[in-house]
């Protein structure tokens, strides 16, 4: 999604924040977090491509938010209602951007039908 960002926003800064989802938990560890400087005043844009608990974009934005990040927008690619929900509930101010809302999270925190595994799709894995 980063590059696509940077195809209409040549100039923007990009920082990135590593997190995964714990398989048994189903919550978020932070294993990364590398954030551009003066977050405070900028329009920050937290890009991932799926949406499904919401918990790894609620630390997403408190990680940001705790950098002095002020005005976030989450975009993804599909979102499911549970992940809407809970980004909404934590952070009431965050605009969230979708192209789709999928139905509901299976018991493995899955959207369905979604996109199967970003990461396994991203890197062949």
């Amino acid at each position: 999604m980063v590059d696509g960002i940077m195809r209409m926003l040549p100039d923007a800064k990009v920082g990135h924040l590593g997190l995964y989802r714990d398989e048994k938990t189903l919550r978020p560890v932070t294993y990364y977090s590398r954030l551009p400087d003066e977050l405070a005043d900028a329009h920050v844009l937290l890009l991932d491509p799926m949406l499904a608990t919401g918990h790894s974009a609620s630390a997403a934005v408190a990680l940001l938010k705790a950098q002095g990040a002020r005005k976030i927008q989450f975009l993804c690619v599909v979102a499911c209602p549970q992940g809407i929900a809970q980004l909404g509930q934590a952070d009431s101010d965050i605009e969230i951007i979708t192209a789709a809302v999928d139905g509901v999270l299976n018991d493995r925190g899955y959207i369905m039908p979604g996109l199967g595994d970003a990461g396994d799709r991203y890197f062949g894995t």
